[in-house]
């Protein structure tokens, strides 16, 4: 149903925020034979301009997917050649346990571990509490002299894990917001007749606060926005049916608000519409905590976007086990695709 391949291949590159190159060389290569116009600007987004066939007044319709992934910085090596870390984005620390990482460092990319103090050594008061991360160090098998022949302060950290499918879903890390990097891919390959022009836009470190996306809507200064996101499928044991968010396979979900974004009424209608008359599967998604580049796309254009969000159910969202299905996936694609060949024919007045 979709090209797990491909999919594989973005999640598994590193591109921490701040430090996205190697996925942006990626996304560049992929998308340059698909669009009109590609540009990267000074902050490291890519813009992938895709003209419109029925644009006489040159509406701009801004797509918005973020490429980084929250990961870690260097701050210290130790005496011992342990490293000590700063989080770049949202992190629980009781996932760090027992994970391995990637220290991108100069020409070379070293594997470490996640460390803390064994429990076996741990008093009673300490194995009550939860964990912290400033207690977790990076043991990279090495002594200071060697660990500083390839790494230093302010290189970046990612996780280490491969995609694997399980059941109808795929798992991997960063499938937030790599999962939306692969469907503005894929819609960028199959739309054929968009209405307006598409600025398919790959955004940097938003996982420390929408940076991109705010610097690209500046310069783009769309009419519409549509950001592409993971969002929280609690469909859980334990979960009750208002917390659940969105559900595993239950469609793609249309966003009428985060934390960060309240979706304009128009652009939640057509969505809503546009998928019914496509016969393509979607629920809708209230986030009261946490946000994503729809706020950035709707506030920084000159004028404001009539703006929305298309969004990913993901259960297990920061871990390295995110897990999305690929029914949702390409339910996702498909809305996207439609939007964009449809968005001429709605009433978008007030």
């Amino acid at each position: 149903m979709i090209d797990v391949a491909l999919l594989k291949e973005i999640c598994e590159l590193p591109g921490a925020p701040g430090f996205e190159k190697k996925i942006r060389d990626f996304i560049v290569d992929k998308a340059k034979g698909l669009v009109d116009e590609i540009s990267v600007d000074n902050i490291g987004n890519v813009i992938a301009i895709k003209r419109g066939l029925r644009n006489p007044e040159n509406k701009r319709v801004m797509v918005a997917a973020h490429m980084d992934e929250i990961g870690f910085i260097v701050t210290h090596i130790d005496e011992n050649g342990f490293l000590r870390f700063h989080t770049l984005g949202g992190f629980d620390p009781k996932t760090l346990t027992a994970q391995r990482v990637i220290v991108h460092g100069k020409n070379k990319d070293v594997i470490g571990v996640m460390g803390t103090k064994p429990i076996h050594v741990m008093t009673a008061d300490e194995k009550n509490k939860l964990p912290k991360i400033a207690d977790y160090f990076i043991d990279l098998g090495m002594g200071k002299e060697e660990v500083e022949k390839w790494i230093q302060v302010g290189d970046p950290i990612t996780r280490e894990r491969e995609l694997v499918e399980m059941g109808d879903c795929v798992n991997c890390k960063s499938i937030d917001n790599r999962i939306a990097v692969f469907i503005l891919l894929e819609t960028l390959k199959e739309l054929k007749t968009p209405a307006y022009d598409v600025y398919a836009t790959f955004t940097v470190q938003e996982e420390v606060g929408i940076r991109g996306a705010q610097v690209s809507a500046h310069h783009i200064d769309p009419d519409f926005g549509i950001a592409l996101d993971t969002t929280i499928a609690f469909d859980l044991p334990g979960a009750a049916a208002h917390e659940k968010i969105t559900e595993l396979g239950k469609g793609t979900a249309i966003k009428i608000m985060d934390a960060s974004a309240i979706c304009d009424y128009r652009m939640v209608s057509f969505m809503k519409a546009t998928a019914t008359k496509n016969n393509i599967a979607f629920q809708t998604e209230i986030l009261t905590a946490g946000g994503t580049d729809t706020a950035g796309v709707q506030r920084m254009g000159k004028k404001g976007a009539i703006a929305g969000a298309i969004s990913i159910p993901t259960r297990h969202l920061h871990q390295v086990i995110e897990m999305a299905n690929k029914k949702d996936v390409q339910a996702s694609i498909q809305l996207l695709k439609a939007s964009l060949e449809e968005i001429d024919s709605f009433d978008w007045s007030h």
